[in-house]
């Protein structure tokens, strides 16, 4: 368990299982109270093509990290393989054992089969969607948990639940099989996120994590004999809210959810670690009885700081789905860089930036991220900046170009990002 977490997830045995998809993210879901984190490298998973992808060299430092910090590593291999990707697959897969992942997320039989062969614990993707309780009792001598397909609702979750409870329904390694599912993040609108239309399209298969996000354009739906346009609420006819599950977590834990997974290996560090923070908070709030509306209302200013597309319940309630109804971002803050840190002073809490590129001023929220450092929030309350005879002096505000001084609390390191943080 990770040291940060309360007693109370320790006694509960809920796993909270955060997302990352470079060093500042792995950090930031340490420090925020994850018990373990999933992350891809970068071949053969369904991130492939993101922008913040780990190598296969990194793994070493993920699980040093990871295990220093008594957190879980999960490495996600989930793409469908070809008949060329096995030898690679097999390689990968001995790898992690050799690095001491805790266990591999997969969806394609053949890399269940190594990852047996070799030894390590399997939980099977929600690309399988797997819906009912036989189809998990099919695939339980092979693994050890299941990530269910994420089109069922609450109760069709808890009567898997209580067969698996009712028959004693073990996994691999003798445990009771153990269901997990998406708490927050991305929905796609494919069945279980396994979608052909990049394939379509360009020939980019995001089965094989190359997804282009099609779904996530602006289109227009017409008549092609009569040339007249289909009236619709919008235009993002196949972009689904992101899905948050704050607002029912008791009844998410109730329905015999195991493990709370945030979806996120694409997004900023800062996104990791708000998200994780208020989801650790939630879990914790329900096993202590203090888990009510105004404890929800609590989470949302900080969470809707970071990125969505919208924010709904999913298919977990059984209700309609939302829809983002615009493109991208619908966070109310964005973050602009400063600059990279020159000088860290530790002692004195101070941090200095050369050649501002952007205006700062007291007052104003700022974030330093960094590979070790995590994500550090902050607010400039104390300024000085570099005049033009070279003498700092305190001031009110710094402006583009030049160097400045910062009082921010926390291990910061020379060359970490600092950012200020702007309404959208």
């Amino acid at each position: 368990m990770n040291p940060s977490t309360s007693a109370n997830s320790t006694l509960n045995d809920t796993e909270l299982l955060a997302p990352a998809g470079c060093f500042p993210s792995l950090q930031a879901a340490i420090d925020n109270g994850a018990d373990s984190v999933y992350f891809g490298l970068a071949q053969l998973n369904m991130r492939a093509r993101a922008r913040r992808s780990f190598n296969v060299p990194d793994l070493k430092d993920i699980m040093s990290r990871l295990k220093d910090a008594g957190v879980k590593g999960c490495l996600t291999l989930n793409t469908l393989l070809y008949e060329h990707d096995l030898n690679l697959a097999r390689k990968m897969l001995e790898t992690a054992k050799d690095q001491g992942v805790d266990a591999v997320i997969l969806s394609d039989m053949a890399a269940m089969q190594m990852a047996n062969e070799i030894g390590l614990e399997v939980h099977l993707s929600t690309q399988l969607s797997l819906s009912n309780y036989e189809s998990v009792k099919f695939y339980a001598p092979y693994c050890d948990r299941v990530v269910l397909a994420r089109e069922l609702n609450l109760k069709m979750i808890k009567s898997i639940y209580d067969k698996i409870k009712a028959n004693q329904l073990v996994g691999r390694g003798g445990q009771e099989m153990e269901i997990e599912a998406f708490a927050h993040g991305a929905l796609c609108i494919a069945v279980s996120g396994r979608c052909g239309m990049s394939l379509f399209t360009s020939n980019a298969s995001a089965n094989r994590g190359a997804c282009e996000q099609n779904c996530r354009k602006e289109y227009t739906i017409t008549d092609s004999e009569s040339g007249k346009q289909l009236k619709i609420d919008n235009q993002f006819v196949m972009s689904p809210n992101d899905i948050a599950t704050l607002d029912f977590m008791d009844e998410f834990l109730g329905a015999g959810i195991k493990v709370l997974k945030i979806e996120g290996r694409g997004r900023s560090p800062e996104y990791v670690a708000t998200v994780t923070k208020a989801y650790r908070k939630a879990i914790d709030a329900v096993h202590a009885g203090e888990f009510n509306k105004e404890f929800v209302k609590s989470l949302y200013p900080q969470l809707e700081t970071v990125y969505n597309r919208g924010l709904s319940s999913g298919y977990y309630l059984g209700r309609e789905q939302g829809w983002s109804a615009d493109y991208g971002n619908k966070s109310k803050r964005r973050k602009v860089l400063v600059g990279s840190v020159a000088h860290a002073y530790r002692k004195a809490s101070v941090i200095e930036v050369k050649s501002s590129a952007t205006t700062l001023e007291k007052g104003d929220d700022i974030l330093v991220v960094g590979n070790s450092t995590g994500v550090i929030e902050g607010k400039v309350d104390q300024m000085r900046v570099m005049q033009d005879d070279g003498n700092m002096t305190d001031a009110h505000q710094c402006k583009n170009g030049q160097t400045v001084t910062l009082k921010v609390e926390g291990k910061i390191r020379s060359n970490d990002k600092v950012y200020k943080v702007v309404d959208a």
